[in-house]
């Protein structure tokens, strides 16, 4: 995988992340059960971690 095409995939997932986190401020506003969305936010993250080594990596 490229450098671009690793950062594109670190874009997207943080464009994931900011959309999960909106719906879950909503749902845990309303009183909602949000485990499945903090388990997706959880693995965004480990994947994000993973996708920025990849990068130093590539470098």
């Amino acid at each position: 995988m490229t450098k671009d095409e690793i950062q594109a995939q670190i874009d997207q997932l943080k464009m994931d992340y900011i959309r999960i986190q909106g719906d879950l401020d909503k749902l845990e506003a309303n009183g909602g059960n949000v485990t499945m969305l903090e388990k997706s936010l959880n693995r965004i993250e480990d994947e994000l971690a993973e996708l920025r080594q990849q990068l130093e990596r590539a470098q």
